[in-house]
C-alpha cells in the first residue's frame, strides 16, 4: 500500500509539473534582446489568425499600430480589420518599470495587464471583454511575444475561459519603415 501511495504522489507531481507554463525568466540571455519601448515605437503592422479550441481557423486579421512615448509612459493605438469586415480599436496606456516589467490598461481590458521581458521574449497576461454573437464574455489572455529580429516578432496568445483554452491568436508584428 505504501508503494502505491508513493507512485500516486509521484504521478501527481509529474502531471502538475508537466502542465506548468514556462516562466519568462527561462529566456534570459537569448537574443536579440527584447526592448519593449524600442520595438513598440512608431508605426507597426500585424498580420494574424484566430483559431478556436480545436485549432480551426475562425478569422484572419490585419492590425495597424502607432506607438508613442513620453518617458516611461506609452500609448499604443491598435486598429483591427478582420476578414469579415469588422473593425475594432484598442488604445493601450503602458507604463514601463525599471525592472523590465510593465503595466497596461485599455478600455476593454479588465483591471491591469501585467508583463515582463527577459532575453528575446516578452510575456503578459490580462483579462478582456470579448463580444461574441451579440453578447459579452470575459476571457483571460496569456500573451507571449518572441522577438525574431529587431523589426519583427511573433505573438502567440492563448485565450482562456475558466482556465480552459478556448482559442488562440497568432500574429506577426513588423515595424513599418
Amino acid at each position: 500500500m505504501k508503494y502505491l501511495n508513493k507512485v500516486f504522489v509521484l504521478t501527481l507531481c509529474f502531471l502538475l509539473v508537466s502542465c506548468a507554463a514556462p516562466d519568462v525568466e527561462h529566456y534570459q540571455g537569448t537574443s536579440p534582446e527584447f526592448n519593449f519601448k524600442q520595438f513598440f515605437s512608431g508605426k507597426l503592422k500585424a498580420y494574424g489568425v484566430v483559431q478556436d479550441y480545436k485549432g480551426e481557423l475562425t478569422r484572419k486579421l490585419v492590425v495597424d499600430m502607432n506607438a508613442s512615448w513620453e518617458g516611461n509612459k506609452g500609448t499604443i493605438e491598435e486598429d483591427f480589420v478582420y476578414d469579415d469586415g469588422e473593425t475594432q480599436r484598442r488604445v493601450w496606456h503602458i507604463t514601463l518599470n525599471d525592472d523590465n516589467t510593465l503595466t497596461g490598461t485599455a478600455s476593454d481590458v479588465l483591471g491591469i495587464a501585467q508583463g515582463k521581458s527577459s532575453g528575446s521574449v516578452f510575456h503578459w497576461t490580462y483579462s478582456l471583454v470579448l463580444e461574441v454573437d451579440d453578447s459579452e464574455i470575459e476571457v483571460d489572455f496569456d500573451d507571449w511575444m518572441y522577438l525574431v529580429t529587431q523589426s519583427r516578432l511573433i505573438n502567440r496568445t492563448a485565450i482562456d475561459k475558466f482556465g480552459v483554452e478556448v482559442g488562440e491568436v497568432t500574429l506577426v508584428i513588423e515595424k513599418v519603415e
